[in-house]
Order: C-alpha cells, then structure tokens, then sequence
C-alpha cells in the first residue's frame, strides 16, 4: 500500500466531501491528501483475519470491530488502519472514529517505515488508544505497543498467543496468519 503525494492544502471538510466521492482513499495528513493504492493478497487475508478474530471474541460487548473503510481522526490528520477498534460512544461523524482504543496497521514495503514512525507517533496521542498493533506480511511477527507499557513494544511470533489488554481477548499468531503465504508460515506448519 503506497501513498502517493497530492498538490495541494485542504480544509477537513474538503477532504471528508471528497472522501464520499472519491473513487481512491485518501489519508489526510498536515492538510495534505495522499493516494492509497490497493493491497496484496497477504495484506487482505492478514487483515481480514484480524477482523474477524477480534470480531467474534467482541460478540456481546460495547466494542465495535472495524475494516479498512473506517478513517480514524488523529488530531488534525485522517488514516484508514487496517483494523479499529471503539468500545466507547463515537458517533460524532458516521464516515471516521476519534475514539478507538485499539489501531492495527499490516505493514508493506512502502509504508512500513511511516507505519511505525509517524503513523505510531501521531496514533498514541489519541486519548482513548491503549494499544497499537504493527503486523508483518511477509514474515510472522506482530508488535504490540501498549499505553500501560509507556508505549514500549511487545513482540509475538508463531506459537505465540497476541493478548490485547484493551480487550481482554488473545489471538493465537497462527490464526492472525490463517492461509497467509509467507516463508515463516510454511517452515512452521513443516515443522510440526
């Protein structure tokens, strides 16, 4: 997933009309639209796997489990994560959420860098996050920085279970990476 740089400044109002119209998400970022380009197969199942593990183990309860379509408002900037999670009323806008606890991005080649610097940086200044999750594609390694942990980081890999404290829920690293097609994944179930 690549971000590609627009020409000019706009206005939040302009970027979230422009949104509802778009063909192409945008992520907004110091007044700057960017260009997101699709994902690959890896992204979509990891992702999607995500989803719907936190999905079902949230049945019940006040949280509500989010896909890529739903933009976060962190400060001034608007971002599409890969996953959302918000377990407290945030309706102040039904196209963005300013009040997620829990933010999972699945790292790319070319958004990996500002995935786990700016993106990270401007993410755990939201009030309501407790956790940030970063998840590899291409291998099997999952970083979770939590709010309790000064935002020091936590890794998991396969074999391991991820424990989201936000939650109170653990999923397994090998369904995060249920038919994903990477070296890890196939050295691991070789191996077993």
């Amino acid at each position: 997933m690549s971000l590609k740089r627009a020409e000019h400044f706009i206005s939040e109002e302009e970027y979230l009309q422009g949104e509802q119209e778009a063909e192409t998400r945008h992520e907004l970022i110091n007044g700057e639209a960017y260009a997101m380009a699709g994902a690959n197969e890896n992204h979509n199942l990891v992702s999607g796997n995500v989803f719907s593990e936190l999905k079902n183990r949230l049945k019940g309860s006040s949280c509500k489990t989010f896909m890529s379509d739903m933009k976060v408002k962190a400060g001034g900037d608007f971002f599409y994560p890969d996953v959302v999670v918000v377990c407290e009323e945030d309706s102040e806008h039904e196209y963005y959420k300013s009040a997620p606890i829990l933010i999972i991005e699945v790292l790319s080649e070319s958004t990996r860098k500002f995935d786990k610097t700016h993106k990270r940086l401007t993410y755990q200044n939201i009030p309501s996050l407790e956790e940030y999750a970063i998840i590899e594609q291409e291998r099997c390694e999952i970083e979770v920085f939590r709010r309790k942990d000064h935002w020091q980081s936590t890794y998991y890999y396969l074999g391991d279970d991820v424990y989201f404290a936000s939650l109170d829920v653990s999923v397994s690293v090998e369904d995060i990476y249920y038919q994903v097609d990477n070296a890890d994944i196939i050295k691991y179930f070789a191996e077993r």
